[in-house]
């Protein structure tokens, strides 16, 4: 009987809220940060705070605060590729990280970013298939961010887009897949159906107000999506924990 990885470790009565912080490689310091957010030990003072199911780092800063972590109790999700915003083209996210490294880190999961509809999706599946297999192997769940880009992908939260995205999470064997959402949420509903039995949470994406953003919470949750995967719209709000707590409240962890 094939063995299904549990996602104890990283949900609350099925549901879950993680706190992303790869936007340092993927998008640069001058975009996003600011003298208080630029340090990780900020972010995973939220982490713990806010009772997140996990903190997102890339590998650097996972091996720099490893101590910090491990005393958080707040479970590690490392990043296993990157890129950054620098290149461009169709895009491609390069392997930066081990399965072996994530046990070595104590880390309860597993992420991996695929630009579906790039010229280089091909190398992103191959990667993502060796490694979805040695982290269940393990027993670490994987996180696939499945993102469509490249030069024919012309509107990437579409209907269409969001359901592919979902849809090929659970077709290469994601446990949880990470997407944006477009804003309809009939559109959303569907990809979430298109999943099957792979659980889907959406990116928080940028900035917004706290209004528009918890409504879209709302969204997401009625959606049958089990969370979110957020990170600016927390780390750079003024009472990053009280909006921590009301996101807790509509999400139901």
């Amino acid at each position: 009987m094939i063995k299904i990885v549990s996602l104890k470790k990283i949900t609350t009565k099925g549901k879950a809220i993680y706190l992303a912080y790869d936007q340092g490689l993927e998008h640069g310091p001058e975009t996003d940060f600011n003298d208080v957010n630029v340090n990780p030990l900020y972010i995973l003072d939220i982490a713990k705070k806010g009772k997140f199911n996990g903190v997102v780092f890339q590998k650097g800063i996972a091996e720099e605060y490893n101590k910090e972590i491990r005393k958080s109790k707040v479970p590690l999700i490392l990043k296993l590729n990157g890129r950054t915003r620098l290149v461009k083209g169709d895009p491609i996210s390069a392997q930066i990280a081990t399965v072996k490294d994530a046990v070595k880190l104590g880390a309860s999961a597993v992420g991996f970013t695929i630009y579906i509809g790039s010229k280089h999706e091909e190398e992103m599946i191959e990667e993502f298939s060796k490694i979805q297999t040695e982290a269940h192997k393990k027993n670490l769940p994987v996180i696939a961010w499945i993102y469509p880009r490249g030069g024919k992908v012309k509107n990437d939260v579409s209907r269409e887009m969001m359901a592919y995205a979902t849809r090929t999470a659970l077709e290469i064997g994601a446990d949880i897949v990470k997407i944006k959402y477009g804003g309809k949420k009939k559109d959303l509903e569907w990809a979430v159906k298109s999943a099957g039995r792979c659980k889907v949470v959406i990116a928080g994406g940028s900035k917004k107000s706290e209004k528009d953003f918890l409504k879209q919470v709302k969204e997401i949750k009625d959606s049958g999506a089990i969370g979110l995967a957020i990170g600016r719209n927390v780390w750079q709000s003024k009472d990053p924990l009280g909006l921590s707590k009301k996101i807790r409240e509509i999400v139901g962890n």
